[in-house]
């Protein structure tokens, strides 16, 4: 019975809420980052409507390791990607200014696709070689200018709610520049919402948002990236509740 309520909850009051507040947030963002601070609009408008998302849902948050981050460094942040609400909670909850790097296709999707490309997010295009260059490029200008990005290593969500295996995209930008790698793991996002059901209903659960501490480079070259990359997945997996710890093929990488 309650269950059949929050659905309904979810349809009449959540739906239109999240809908409204997604136009709202891209007008903001859109205005802001053209007549204003762009860096400033790009950012607070969205982890606004992030938390608007989570909070209308009543879904409890926990956040641990923010102490591990110093809000004037720039980062690579790596997270595993159990679900859509892998946004709302890093969005909303990570408190530090970045830059996705995310999927192409999300910027054709209505107000959210405005959204990004004011925001001057960086889409992931994996269509071409000329397209990839085009993403790491931009990836590394903002990373060189202070900026910090957030990417999903694994590169599509997970069906299962364990971990693939990493790209080595992220990780070779954060050797070229000698920057620190942020792991970021993932909990519950996949119980609220699991890939399957992709258009159904959310599932009340705890989301759980763990900032580890940064990984610094120990040199420069195929050692530093294999080191970033094993130690990253490696505190990521650990952090896993054990349900979804261990490797499963992802179809979709």
């Amino acid at each position: 019975m309650i269950k059949f309520l929050y659905n309904i909850y979810q349809i009449v009051f959540c739906v239109p809420v999240i809908v409204i507040s997604l136009i709202i947030c891209t007008i903001f963002i859109v205005i802001g980052t053209r007549f204003g601070n762009a860096n400033y609009w790009a950012y607070h408008p969205g982890r606004i409507w992030s938390k608007i998302i989570v909070k209308s849902l009543f879904l409890p948050i926990k956040v641990e390791g923010r102490e591990n981050i110093n809000p004037n460094d720039s980062y690579v942040f790596v997270s595993n990607h159990q679900g859509a609400f892998d946004i709302f909670l890093i969005y909303g909850y990570l408190n530090k200014n970045f830059k996705w790097m995310m999927k192409y296709q999300l910027f054709k999707i209505p107000f959210l696709g405005t959204s990004c490309r004011a925001c001057k997010f960086i889409p992931v295009d994996k269509r071409s070689p000329r397209k990839i260059k085009e993403t790491y490029e931009t990836a590394r200008e903002f990373l060189k200018h202070g900026m910090s990005v957030v990417l999903f290593p694994e590169g599509a969500r997970t069906f299962t709610g364990h971990m693939a295996n990493f790209k080595r995209g992220g990780f070779l930008l954060a050797d070229e520049l000698q920057l620190p790698v942020v792991p970021l793991t993932i909990n519950g996002s996949f119980n609220v919402k699991p890939r399957q059901k992709d258009m159904g209903f959310v599932n009340y659960h705890q989301l759980t948002l763990t900032i580890h501490k940064p990984i610094y480079p120990i040199g420069k070259g195929p050692e530093n990236v294999k080191m970033l990359m094993e130690q990253s997945y490696e505190e990521i997996q650990k952090s896993l509740v054990p349900e979804y710890q261990g490797f499963v093929a992802n179809p979709d990488q």
